[in-house]
């Protein structure tokens, strides 16, 4: 079965001050990732540490720079994934479509699920 790594795609400027979430959130997003779990798709999930945390590595001309966070120019960044084996794309996206409805409305995030190639 093929395997997908979806990214969720957040703009770090636009995230609420309170980054609390909402104990129903946590309830119904713990429900779905047993869900999830149960149904053998997902291999693994995590957020991520803010870019403000992060180095960002570049290969240019031969060479190797650095630099360190937050990356302010840049206006989406990847604030968590996730690795799941799906039947198909279809499924991968269908999973997807149900993590980010659970998210609170007044958030602004988006996701993009590509297949993994296989060597």
């Amino acid at each position: 079965m093929p395997r997908f790594l979806t990214m969720i795609r957040i703009n770090e400027q636009d995230l609420p001050a309170d980054t609390a979430f909402p104990p129903e959130f946590e309830q119904r997003m713990g429900a779905l990732l047993e869900e999830i779990t149960k149904a053998g798709v997902m291999l693994d999930t995590a957020g991520l540490l803010p870019t403000s945390e992060a180095t960002r590595l570049s290969w240019s001309g031969g060479k190797i720079s650095y630099t360190d966070g937050p990356f302010t120019e840049t206006k989406e960044v990847v604030g968590g994934y996730s690795l799941s084996q799906c039947k198909d794309k279809a499924e991968a996206i269908e999973w997807t479509r149900r993590f980010l409805e659970i998210h609170p409305v007044e958030w602004k995030i988006s996701a993009e699920v590509r297949e993994i190639q296989e060597m």
